[in-house]
């Protein structure tokens, strides 16, 4: 050892094991060493014996307690010289008298020393930075030696150069240090210039760029649009430690991965990062001309411990085009240009506490013609290595916005239950809309055309728009959390139902028709949530009760000059609202509530309480010693007035 403290480890069970410490001195007339015994102790000389005991490991932890300084005249307790100590040390493990380890340890340590000769006073002069570069080759970063790929290194040989010829570093690290700049009239790089170039341009000397601000202070750099990367810390010492909810995902070259989401205005985005634990399910409209493929399939993702995984990729084939196909007006003639494209994308992440262990990916592939528009599909799935099923939620138990209202049927043999809305396509009409689910926190508001006869019949056309909007919830319950059992009840609260229309509402019409009073056209969905607590950091929200109740309409048939056997349009809506409510209901007024207004300085524009604050510290205003100043003048003005306003100062003068 060379140093003041060393530490080694004994392995094995310490329980009942005594350490010992001690000086081996050498025999004399052979030179060997001699044996230490088990009867030593933990302080030998200057030398002192710290164990730090654990279960399976213990901590030997040997230590010098003395002065290391080089001795002044007449000092003690000191080193009389460089090689301050050199001594051979036994550390001994016994339990009882039978010695279970030996550590034998050679100690020259030096004495600390400081420099004490003169400094000489020639110092590197250094250019301005504001007017020269100060590195005219940032590659060349050994001394006396050629750097590969630098070809401004005046010690590359021009034998070495013809090996990396074609592969020489770019821009300021390759030794272009003062180029050309956007803004210049004969700058052949469009890239960042202005609008107005070259219209307007600068006519300038290389010598006077501001290029040189990359080397001037540090704080001036020419824009550039940054990718989604982010910086990871991959030294040995600070390793990625995992994942947390809404954290995005990392791939293998420190970027995000990234699947094609909607946007809040409805949108598609192709380079949206995907973030942990957050589920997903997005349709974007493409054509063969806007068509792009997404993320490579090789693409590596980090696991949350700066481990990398390979996607497990299965592609299959699309049977039925027509729920993802849109032809246009005008159909493609049999020679139109197709071509294999992706329909949809399926993502299952398997994930343990804050890592993932395994991502599944199902691609679905068809033929996309040419005046097609194709609806692709993208979903993200999180699972747990532990439930494969969709039940279990990994940190925070509770709804997170966006992800979609649990519901379920409880007495039904299927318990899984639908609360969905429209999302019409195509004209509109009820006919051919298809569901989207409701979203937690997110309040909406769809519907669709029903079309709907002269000669309707009122009953019936009540009962055919309650069927259109029951069709939408296909559930009795909806799960209080994201992660409720459908084996719990009190996992789930009872959706409460006010019927549209009693049986009393019958309303006498006579011989009319095209008119019909009491339509319950519109579905009302109010969902009650709170928040029960927080998962480190993220709240955690809970559904306390839904209601369901429906608004009616009086309908009368729209018609031109002739209406004859048209027909006519009913809109029927449904509405989704979240109502938040407090966690503690705020405390109840009294009958008798006395306001201090006149003692409030924010409703006031006289504030006594605050009558002496430019005397205080807290006035910044003015400098103290004015404040004071003036303040002991206003009291001695203040105290004169009210001296000479007495009668007995009258009868002085």
């Amino acid at each position: 050892m060379s140093g003041p403290r060393v530490n080694s480890f004994f392995l094995g069970n310490s329980s009942g094991v005594n350490f010992s410490i001690s000086l081996s001195p050498r025999d004399e007339d052979t030179g060997k060493l001699q044996l230490g015994s088990c009867s030593g102790s933990e302080r030998a000389g200057d030398w002192n014996l710290d164990v730090t005991p654990g279960v399976d490991t213990s901590k030997v932890t040997v230590s010098l307690a003395r002065n290391l300084e080089l001795c002044l005249p007449n000092a003690t307790d000191c080193c009389p010289s460089p090689l301050c100590v050199v001594e051979t040390l036994q550390v001994l493990a016994c339990r009882g008298s039978v010695m279970l380890a030996q550590l034998l340890i050679q100690a020259e340590i030096f004495a600390n020393s400081s420099f004490t000769g003169n400094v000489s006073e020639n110092a590197t002069i250094i250019p301005n930075q504001a007017f020269r570069p100060l590195g005219s080759c940032p590659c060349n970063l050994t001394a006396g030696a050629c750097d590969v790929r630098c070809c401004c290194d005046l010690e590359c040989t021009p034998d070495s150069k013809q090996l990396f010829n074609g592969s020489c570093f770019t821009g300021v690290f390759g030794g272009d240090v003062n180029p050309p700049f956007d803004q210049l009239c004969s700058s052949q790089s469009m890239e960042y210039a202005p609008e107005w170039f070259p219209f307007l341009c600068v006519q300038s000397s290389l010598d006077n760029t501001p290029f040189l601000g990359y080397f001037y202070h540090g704080s001036t750099s020419t824009p550039k649009v940054p990718a989604f990367t982010i910086p990871l810390q991959t030294s040995p010492g600070k390793l990625f430690t995992g994942y947390r909810q809404g954290d995005p995902i990392i791939t293998e070259e420190n970027e995000y991965f990234t699947v094609p989401q909607q946007s809040l205005a409805g949108q598609c985005v192709g380079n949206a990062p995907v973030a942990y634990l957050q589920d997903f399910d997005a349709k974007c409209l493409s054509s063969l001309v806007s068509y792009k493929e997404g993320l490579p399939r090789h693409v590596r993702i980090n696991t949350g411990t700066a481990d990398f995984i390979q996607q497990n990729v299965i592609y299959r084939a699309i049977t039925d085009r027509g729920k993802f196909i849109t032809e246009s007006e005008s159909l493609h003639p049999a020679e139109a240009l197709c071509q294999n494209v992706t329909f949809a994308e399926h993502y299952t992440f398997i994930c343990k506490d804050k890592s993932i262990e395994q991502v599944n990916v199902t691609v679905f592939l068809g033929s996309l013609c040419d005046g097609e528009i194709l609806s692709q599909r993208f979903t993200v799935e999180f699972l747990s290595s532990r439930s494969t099923n969709a039940e279990e939620l990994f940190e925070n138990p509770g709804y997170q916005v966006g992800e979609p209202v649990r519901a379920a049927s409880i007495n039904a043999s299927d318990p899984l239950g639908t609360l969905n809305i429209w999302q019409p396509a195509g004209r509109g009409l009820c006919a051919s809309a298809t569901y989207t689910p409701v979203l937690f926190g997110v309040d909406s508001y769809s519907g669709c055309i029903l079309e709907v006869g002269i000669n309707e019949d009122c009953s019936l056309l009540r009962g055919n728009v309650t069927e259109k909007l029951n069709s939408l919830i296909q559930a009795t319950h909806v799960g209080k959390r994201d992660n409720s059992s459908y084996s719990d009840l009190n996992d789930w609260v009872e959706i409460i139902r006010l019927d549209p229309f009693t049986s009393d509402t019958n309303v006498s019409t006579g011989n009319l028709k095209g008119f019909c009073p009491d339509i319950p056209a519109n579905l009302n969905i109010q969902i009650m949530f709170a928040e029960v607590g927080a998962v480190q950091g993220i709240p955690q929200q809970q559904i306390l009760a839904v209601q369901i109740s429906y608004s009616t309409v009086v309908w009368q048939f729209q018609c031109g000059l002739s209406c004859g056997n048209s027909l006519s349009f009913l809109p029927i809506t449904a509405s989704v609202q979240f109502i938040k409510v407090p966690a503690q209901p705020p405390a109840p007024r009294t009958r008798y509530h006395r306001i201090y207004a006149e003692f409030d300085c924010n409703q006031n524009e006289v504030c006594w309480p605050q009558l002496f604050y430019p005397l205080t510290r807290f006035y910044t205003g003015e400098p103290y010693s004015q404040c004071l100043a003036k303040g002991l003048l206003l009291a001695f003005l203040v105290s004169l007035a009210a001296i000479t306003s007495n009668p007995w100062f009258s009868k002085l003068w």
